[in-house]
């Protein structure tokens, strides 16, 4: 989901890259989960999210679908995100004693908290929201360590080329049908999160699935 805001004022002004140091460490929250139950519909998932809680939860989409994602429209094009219980209940992840239990292969939105991307020509930087967590006395931790993802070249890469795809069909979104764009947003429903990633190999089969994609805009 993107954001239209003035990075004055929710950052620290700094942009960082994946190997640089900053003040995210919370001591593992020490107990807060204030970040899992007040968000909203707002933890949009992409592909990678999707794919990594299928396979350690042994379920499809449909599966998950319900009782722990849910379908909302985002800028014109229809995408799963967190669902949440009513009443600050939070994330249908969290275990009795206010844990999360998907840590291992949380989502990358999860993952970046309290961090945020910065898009710009075609790349990313991450930047640090001051404001988003209530933790105080943060200590410095390099990024890419607490990101906690293998292979985090390939995972930015495929960051960059799904926020962009997503982007360019948000903006056209507003110049098609509904009919038009209804079929665009099951086309994208369907290729990038129904079916299925086989073993263990999702950047190639993602890669395989964005250029056809990228061929059938280009064709439409």
């Amino acid at each position: 989901m993107e954001r239209h805001v003035n990075m004055a004022e929710i950052s620290d002004g700094k942009r960082y890259k994946s190997t640089d140091m900053a003040r995210i460490g919370c001591n593992e929250c020490e107990g807060c989960s204030d970040c899992c139950r007040e968000v909203g519909s707002s933890i949009v998932l992409d592909p990678w999210d999707v794919y990594m809680l299928e396979k350690n939860l042994s379920c499809g989409f449909e599966g998950l679908l319900g009782r722990h994602l849910e379908l909302n429209v985002v800028d014109g094009v229809v995408l799963p995100n967190l669902r949440l219980l009513e009443n600050g209940e939070g994330c249908t992840f969290l275990d009795e004693h206010g844990r999360c239990s998907i840590h291992d292969f949380r989502p990358g939105f999860c993952r970046l908290f309290p961090l945020g991307r910065l898009y710009e020509e075609g790349t990313f930087s991450y930047f640090l929201q001051t404001a988003e967590c209530r933790k105080g006395n943060r200590t410095k931790v390099k990024i890419n360590k607490w990101l906690g993802i293998a292979n985090l070249a390939a995972y930015e890469k495929f960051i960059c080329q799904w926020h962009y795809l997503l982007k360019e069909v948000q903006v056209r979104a507003k110049e098609m049908d509904e009919q038009e764009l209804r079929g665009w947003s099951m086309y994208f429903l369907q290729e990038f999160y129904v079916r299925p990633y086989q073993g263990d190999d999702f950047y190639g089969q993602f890669a395989l699935r964005y250029e056809a994609a990228k061929e059938k805009w280009r064709n439409q």
